[in-house]
């Protein structure tokens, strides 16, 4: 609820005593002649309402209404063609509704079932299209299957009577509406509804049984019924930055984000170096989060947690975790885009989409650039051959015979120089003084074994 500051006006009360006595012998007739001059140019605010019920729909006309409130405007004309949506949703946009200082007239525009319905309830007037229906809000799940749990059908019934009676309309239909198990008679209709059916009005029967007040072909027909004088016809239109979030939040738009951002963070991390797939896949998310967040299905802490699990993502990089890191953030990206989207089941379908798709890009620039991958760091590419001046400990047997000079004194082991080599040797037990000349008599292994140099050699 909005905050109201307040302020201390019992300073004002002299006042108001004072001007109290100097009007009370004034007539009323100018009064009366205000109060009937507020309806000639009477601001009509008309504000569609032709999608799913969700958050995004609240915010949507949070707007709206806060927009004619400031204007000023005598009515709202509710534009209804919705096949429902969520509960929750519908709850708040109905008490935005009665809470609003503009009033609001619902015209039904092809349908307003469902969570519509409820939405259409709240208004002080109905209008209703030829052909469009109103009813059908038993409580169902994501999968379309009627929910049988009795405290929710029995909080969903009280609920649509509720806003049933606040405009004086009948609440057995009301109830006949939601609870497939009631046996109803629509006395208003002359018919009953029977055990298992859920109540659907046309436009003439809403009529007929007080659900709507007149029916309307168009808009400009439904305001030409307010009677109201020389009103001035205001359509609400949805600001640009609105506009980009309806445009962003679109399932197909919202998966290429995705592959777009999951393939741009993957190809940075696998193959350092080139900055620009970092950059697209950042901005491809922060491009997700705007338009789920400007139509106000996101909050911080949806950002919050995507940003904590990119976070935990690059330590696993740095920090010894044994995946534990890399675990806990891959499930905060997931988290936070699942509870960023409107519907959850909708919104994992694209994750996985987007998933597979981004594994694909990766692997073929992974294979592209080989030479670059992050993993070169882990593995050792480095070849020993002889002709890098590296020689094997088992090519030792090519020293057998040869000539050489002790470089140190061997006592018996030390080191000697054949030709331009170095070599460690040890002796059968006798000590060789260095700069001797020594000669190979055997070789077992890398064991290199060497005798002094006999004067006659």
């Amino acid at each position: 609820m909005r905050q109201v500051q307040r302020w201390n006006f019992r300073w004002l009360l002299p006042v108001a005593v004072l001007l109290g006595f100097a009007l009370a012998g004034t007539s009323a007739v100018p009064a009366k002649a205000a109060a009937a001059g507020d309806s000639v140019g009477s601001t009509v605010y008309v504000v569609d309402a032709d999608r799913s019920v969700e958050s995004g729909l609240y915010q949507h006309l949070k707007r709206a209404y806060e927009e004619a409130e400031e204007a000023k405007a005598s009515r709202v004309l509710l534009v209804l063609n919705t096949l429902g949506g969520r509960v929750d949703s519908a709850l708040d946009i109905g008490e935005l509704i009665r809470e609003s200082k503009v009033p609001t007239t619902a015209f039904v525009q092809g349908k307003a079932v469902s969570a519509g319905t409820y939405i259409a309830l709240n208004a002080k007037q109905i209008v209703m299209q030829p052909g469009s229906t109103i009813g059908a809000a038993a409580v169902v799940d994501e999968t379309g299957t009627l929910v049988d749990n009795p405290k929710t059908v029995s909080f969903w019934t009280e609920t649509m009577k509720s806003a049933a009676e606040l405009n004086g309309r009948n609440p057995d239909i009301a109830a006949a509406m939601v609870n497939p198990s009631l046996t109803v008679e629509l006395k208003e209709l002359g018919r009953t509804k029977a055990k298992g059916e859920v109540l659907t009005l046309t436009a003439q029967e809403a009529v007929k049984a007080g659900y709507a007040e007149f029916t309307a072909d168009t808009e400009q027909a439904a305001i030409d019924g307010l009677k109201l004088d020389q009103p001035n016809v205001v359509r609400y239109e949805a600001s640009a930055v609105e506009k980009i979030g309806d445009f962003l939040t679109h399932p197909a738009v919202m998966t290429i984000l995705l592959i777009i951002g999951i393939a741009g963070i993957a190809i940075e991390f696998m193959v350092p170096g080139f900055g620009a797939p970092g950059v697209i896949g950042t901005l491809a998310f922060v491009l997700y989060f705007f338009g789920h967040y400007v139509t106000g299905f996101a909050g911080f802490e949806d950002v919050a947690l995507f940003i904590a699990g990119l976070l935990l993502l690059v330590s696993e990089f740095f920090l010894p975790s044994f995946g534990i890191l890399g675990i806990l953030g891959s499930s905060a990206l997931v988290a936070g885009v699942l509870l960023a989207a409107p519907n959850p089941k909708s919104a994992l379908l694209s994750l996985v989409v987007a998933l597979v798709a981004a594994a694909v890009i990766v692997y073929f620039v992974a294979k592209r650039f080989a030479h670059k991958g992050v993993w070169n760091k882990f593995i050792l590419r480095d070849q020993l051959t002889t002709d890098k001046g590296y020689r094997s400990s088992a090519n030792k047997a090519d020293y057998l015979g040869r000539h050489g000079i002790a470089l140190t004194p061997l006592r018996p082991a030390g080191t000697a120089r054949f030709g331009d080599e170095r070599v460690d040797v040890v002796t059968s037990g006798e000590f060789v003084a260095p700069h001797s000349d020594v000669v190979v008599v055997k070789v077992e292994g890398t064991r290199v074994v060497v005798r002094p140099k006999d004067e006659n050699e």
